[in-house]
């Protein structure tokens, strides 16, 4: 084979693909680590030759930007296509006999190039691939870094948005509590017959408004105490507290909508339990929510029992109803504040979606979980433990 001239070497320091090391441009090994450059890529090469890139000892990306090595060799000006072909050729010859050649080494063996030259090459095309791959790095950094700022972008918008809902809700509210009172005053006194007698058909219908106000100072209030919780969390006052005494009070409260629904209403909790650590407030405020809206979504003459049992170190809490039950696939959505699983416009049951995002937010701060059991018109059970103070130090 006529000789020719070789490349002119690049003087520009590269690093070593394993200890990231100055690397002479030349060398065979790399002085600091001892990693054998030729045999690196030659491995590199054997694996993708072979089909198997999970088992190069670099990534595929900045291996694609690296030209083969019979590509680079006659870019190089050390072979011709035809002699590339050639090699090729006996390659696969001595592949059909069970002979496994590297393409360098076919070409060494049919003396189209020495081993210094393969050596060169294969040291070149190594310093290339590492290069690739610390340019892959680098891009994939600064995406990496320009995603993570449109991320934290988004999310700050995201707050700044929850914030401002949370104070426009927390406004109105109270701009609704001042009218709301005037006008559940004068129906008060309407009601007494104050400002008059009334006919039997008027008694009815200031009852019926009086049921819609009380209805809509509930909502009023479910608006406020959620969006304070949004924006300042919950401050709570742990004490201890009185099951017992405390879902006597709950049950007394929501007999009188229990009765007009025709549902059964019934508590089974012994008296002997151990007293709880809880808010008192807060604890009451959601086993109401929890009574109140096991009866809307149980039909005539069904039941909803409240239940407590003592497990370990905790009394667990149920509330269970005969109730249209809830898909199992959309038990989570029930949390979400102003979120009814029938969202449509002629929904059967109103209500803001409040309750039980209210419910999550008290019982997160309480430091529990509630359970929700759940058969589509069969019921509900839902269910969360809570400590016996005893054991709180």
């Amino acid at each position: 084979m006529a000789e020719e001239s070789e490349p002119t070497a690049d003087n520009s320091t590269v690093l070593c693909p394993r200890c990231d090391n100055p690397l002479p441009r030349a060398a065979r090994t790399c002085p600091q680590c001892g990693v054998d450059l030729a045999l690196f890529t030659l491995l590199a090469d054997k694996a993708y030759r072979e089909s198997v890139p999970e088992t190069a000892p670099l990534i595929s990306a900045p291996e694609s930007l690296v030209p083969r090595i019979g590509e680079y060799l006659i870019e190089q000006g050390f072979i011709t296509p035809d002699m590339l072909e050639t090699a090729l050729q006996y390659q696969k010859d001595l592949a059909s006999q069970g002979q496994r050649l590297l393409l360098g080494q076919t070409l060494v063996q049919m003396d189209l190039i020495d081993r210094e030259i393969l050596d060169k090459v294969i040291t070149q095309q190594i310093v290339e691939l590492h290069a690739a791959l610390q340019e892959t790095n680098r891009t994939l950094e600064q995406r990496v870094k320009e995603r993570t700022a449109e991320l934290r972008h988004a999310l700050d918008r995201l707050t700044e948005i929850s914030q401002i809902k949370a104070n426009l809700i927390s406004n109105i509210s109270h701009e609704l509590r001042t009218p709301l009172a005037h006008i559940k005053g004068y129906i008060e006194l309407i009601g007494e017959e104050q400002l008059g007698s009334l006919t039997p058909e008027q008694v009815k219908a200031i009852d019926v408004i009086q049921r819609a106000t009380q209805r809509l100072g509930k909502l009023i209030e479910d608006l406020i105490q959620f969006s304070t919780a949004s924006r300042e969390g919950l401050r709570l006052n742990l004490q201890q507290i009185s099951l017992y005494n405390l879902t006597n009070g709950v049950i007394e409260r929501s007999q009188d909508k229990a009765s007009r629904a025709g549902i059964t209403l019934e508590t089974k909790i012994d008296p002997e339990l151990p007293p709880l650590l809880a808010d008192p407030e807060r604890l009451t405020w959601v086993l109401f929510q929890m009574v109140d809206n096991a009866i809307k979504f149980t039909p005539s003459d069904g039941r909803v029992t409240f239940l407590a049992r003592q497990e370990d170190q905790h009394v667990i809490l149920s509330i269970c109803d005969s109730g249209i039950g809830i898909p199992n696939d959309r038990v989570e959505e029930i949390f979400e504040p102003f979120h009814q699983l029938d969202g449509s416009a002629t929904r059967r049951y109103g209500g803001t979606g409040l309750g039980l995002a209210l419910v999550k937010l008290i019982l997160d701060a309480h430091e529990t979980i509630m359970k929700v059991e759940s058969e589509e018109g069969k019921g509900s059970t839902f269910s969360f433990p809570l400590p016996i103070a005893a054991n709180i130090g």
